[in-house]
Parts: C-alpha cells; sequence; structure tokens
C-alpha cells in the first residue's frame, strides 16, 4: 500500500494540499526578482511550499538555489554553504562546478564528492575563511554570478533564523541586509520554524532586515480543505472514512500540517475498511506517544514557575496573568515574576501570543502535557 499521507519531511505531488493563493503569490515572488519572508508556526508547511514553487519554475532563465542553514553554527559556516549552494545551482551541471569555483572564487582550493547513489546530494567544500575571502565578497557573489551568466537568480535559506545565533549577529545582518538590498539580478527567500525569532529578525524595525521583501503570514489550511483531502486519500488506500471523522482529525491537531497528516496516517495504520471513532482516539494517543520523548526533552529543564504557566495556559487562561486570583492559583510569583516567565517561554518557542492573548504554540505539545504532565 502507497503511503497515503506524509509528514517529518517536505510534502510534494499529490500529499501537497491547498495553499494555492500562497503558491501563486510566492511563485510571482520569484519570477519577478521580489524577495519573500515567509513566517508561521513550525509544522505549517513551509519549506514544502517553497519546493513546490521551486518545482513549477521552467523559465531556463531562473535559477533558484535552496539551503538549509540549521546546522550554521557561525558567520563563516553560513558563507561555506551559502557559496557552495550558489555555486552547484548555477552550474548546470556536475562537471561545470570546478570550473565555477575557478572561475569565481580563485582564491580556495575546494574538494567535491559525489555519493554512490545518482540521486545523492553533491558535496562540495570550499574551505572559505576570512583569510581568503571577506564577507562582502561572498555575499555578493549571486549577484556577481547571475550577471556574468546573464540569469536571474533566487536563493532560498531555510531556518534564517540561525543568523540569529550568531556572534555580533546584529553586524551580520546588517552586512548582508546593506549588500543584498543593491542586488538587482538575485532575490531572496528566508524562511524559518521559530517564529518568534523570524518575527524579531524580520518584523521589529529596529532590526537591518525590517521591511526587506514581501512578508507571507502563513496560516492554517481550512478545515474545509483538509477535510475533502483526507476523505480522498483513505479513499485512494481504499478505507472509507466519514466528512465527521476527517473534520475530528483537523481540529484534534488545530489544522497544522505535519500533524494532520501524521494523525491522518496513524488512523490508516489503526483501522479497518472502515474508520471508526475508536480508529481516531486510538491515532490521537499513538501521536502523542510519538512525540512524547521530543516534549519530555522541551520541559525536563523548565522551572516550578514555568511549568505553573504552562499549567495555566493548558487551562484557558489566555491573559491578566497578574491577577492576584491567577498569580495565587497557579503559583506565579510577582507581576515581574510572571513578565520573565512569558519572555522565557516565547523564546523557547512553548507559547505564542496572537491578538494579545496568549496560546501554547503546539497544539499537540497541549495535549500531551494535559494527558502527562496534569493527570
Amino acid at each position: 500500500m502507497k503511503k497515503a499521507f506524509v509528514y517529518g519531511m517536505s510534502v510534494e505531488g499529490v500529499n501537497f494540499t491547498d495553499r494555492v493563493a500562497e503558491t501563486k503569490r510566492l511563485k510571482a515572488n520569484f519570477e519577478n526578482g521580489v524577495n519573500s519572508i515567509i513566517i508561521s508556526p513550525r509544522r505549517m508547511g513551509k519549506t514544502s511550499l517553497v519546493k513546490r514553487v521551486m518545482s513549477q519554475i521552467t523559465d531556463p532563465d531562473i535559477k533558484v538555489a535552496y539551503m538549509d542553514i540549521y546546522d550554521c553554527r557561525s558567520e563563516y559556516d553560513f558563507y561555506n554553504r551559502f557559496a557552495s549552494t550558489i555555486l552547484k545551482a548555477t552550474a548546470g551541471h556536475v562537471d561545470n562546478i570546478l570550473s565555477s569555483v575557478k572561475q569565481f572564487l580563485e582564491r580556495v582550493s575546494p574538494k567535491i564528492s559525489l555519493g554512490n547513489d545518482i540521486d545523492t546530494e553533491i558535496s562540495l567544500s570550499l574551505g572559505i575563511t576570512p583569510d581568503n575571502y571577506s564577507p562582502e565578497e561572498i555575499l555578493n557573489l549571486p549577484e556577481k554570478i547571475a550577471e556574468k551568466k546573464n540569469i536571474m537568480l533566487v536563493v532560498c535559506i531555510d531556518e534564517f533564523q540561525q543568523i540569529g545565533e550568531f556572534n555580533d549577529s546584529l553586524s551580520v545582518q546588517k552586512r548582508m541586509r546593506g549588500i543584498w538590498q543593491h542586488h538587482q539580478n538575485v532575490s531572496y527567500c528566508m524562511f524559518g520554524s521559530k517564529k518568534h525569532l523570524m518575527s524579531t529578525i524580520f518584523q521589529s524595525k529596529k532590526m537591518p532586515f525590517y521591511q526587506f521583501g514581501d512578508m507571507i503570514i502563513l496560516d492554517k489550511i481550512s478545515v474545509a480543505d483538509w477535510t475533502s483531502f483526507i476523505v480522498d486519500r483513505f479513499g485512494n488506500a481504499g478505507k472509507t472514512i466519514t466528512s465527521r471523522q476527517a473534520e475530528w482529525i483537523c481540529m484534534a491537531v488545530d489544522c497544522y500540517s505535519s500533524y494532520v497528516q501524521q494523525l491522518a496516517w496513524n488512523v490508516v495504520i489503526a483501522s479497518d475498511e472502515e474508520v471508526a471513532d475508536d480508529d481516531i482516539r486510538t491515532g490521537i494517543n499513538d501521536l502523542l506517544n510519538q512525540n512524547r520523548a521530543l516534549f519530555e526533552k522541551q520541559v525536563e529543564s523548565l522551572t516550578a514557575y514555568q511549568m505553573n504557566f504552562l499549567k495555566a495556559v493548558c487551562n484557558g487562561i489566555e491573559d491578566d496573568f497578574g491577577s492576584a486570583r491567577i498569580s495565587t492559583q497557579y503559583n506565579l510569583g510577582t507581576k515581574s515574576n510572571i513578565s520573565r516567565l512569558k519572555e522565557t517561554l516565547l523564546d523557547k518557542e512553548l507559547i505564542d501570543i496572537e491578538h494579545g492573548k496568549i496560546r501554547i504554540a503546539d497544539p499537540v505539545f497541549s495535549l500531551w502535557f494535559k494527558r502527562d504532565m496534569m493527570g
């Protein structure tokens, strides 16, 4: 049986659902050289959206480079990842990569390796350091290549919030913005899984990347769209699920894309030809157990005050945490302590604030916390 639902990786083909408006908008940005910033909670399908648009670019004069910088720990880690990705995306063929390096980065000694599998990613090591290239030279590399090859280049940077972890991050961001804003043949698409950090980088007037491009706030896919998708995919798997049950799956995980697919797959595994309500309950319980180790790690270092704050939010408290009734009931401490609790839990991506109301950032974490931490 072919897998009816996909999660834990970028989603393509028939497993990609909706996002029609966002796809159209991002594709237009790619084709017209408009910078794009995508912000949303994690598990909303940002990477899947970007890769879907990448697959729809058919103009041979538009090249798209994609990089994930999650494991970049320093400014020059980024420059090495950035330069190698740009060179590979614009070389056209593996045989041209070394000649491109020689043409555009003559002061490095590159190492290239190929896996045994034809689909294996080409590994290019450049050894860029402050001794052989300045930040400005590397940041201008995509414009230099695009201009020389007479192409338009789109540079997609996943987990961009990692930039905020670099030493002297503000200076790094100022350098990037100061150079990239002048590029005429290159546009940038930045996105990442930590909404709070991404919002700080791109939505704060004090930050260098403020108003750098088209801000796309990726919202949840509607219950109606998810419901029809789920019913259809169950049908393709030879199983029957009612619209009510499909809606239940969506609502249980607050329409978070990756979780919808994971829970739906759990239900496929648990059910016979016709889905029973108990199969959905089993699927939800399995979902909590599948994520339990991750959630336990997220809370293991929390203080008693922080745990108490999460308990309050899980019980439906959204604001007014400083009131005598709430602070006493949940033992939150002083008002200044409550302020610190909010900031810390925001930084840890455990809570989120929407329209002045505080909520648990991850709906499945909320379900698990209520079951395992609150009894």
